[in-house]
């Protein structure tokens, strides 16, 4: 990828991935966790050769890494009732994530579907994947997916 200012980028289901991407991606946390770790050492652990690295290592990163220090939108479809939406202000607030926007529609047939703009700030202790994993696991919350970033 030369030229990144014009690249598309996508949010892709991992499961639809070839093992290629994701043996990559697997490659380059390895890199990050353990600083001693050559290239070498890091595609033989995990099953990958050194060119198919070298090939999609520019293109391929993580979501909560293409998305620090910038605002991310996600939608939660919950259930109608007292206290799920709170708790996933808190469960975002927690994270140190900035809130910027709330909207809720009207419910229907029992589900809310709420839109929620933050701005995140780099912080090496936000885990934006964990912060979506705790969304989901809130009692009543059916849905959570992110819809954008700027």
């Amino acid at each position: 990828m030369k030229d990144n200012s014009k690249a598309k980028r996508f949010i892709v289901d991992e499961r639809i991935l070839p093992n290629a991407i994701k043996k990559t991606a697997q490659t380059k946390e390895l890199l990050a966790k353990f600083k001693g770790l050559t290239i070498n050492e890091a595609v033989k652990q995990v099953g990958l050769s050194r060119s198919a690295f070298y090939k999609y290592r520019d293109g391929v990163f993580p979501f909560y890494e293409a998305v620090k220090e910038k605002i991310v939108t996600i939608q939660i479809n919950m259930e109608h009732e007292v206290g799920i939406l709170s708790n996933c202000l808190n469960t975002v607030a927690s994270t140190g994530a900035n809130i910027l926007t709330i909207n809720q529609g009207i419910p229907t047939e029992g589900i809310a579907r709420v839109t929620i703009s933050f701005e995140l700030r780099g912080d090496e202790r936000y885990d934006l994947e964990m912060m979506l994993e705790s969304l989901y696991d809130i009692a009543g919350v059916i849905s959570v997916e992110p819809i954008g970033q700027n």
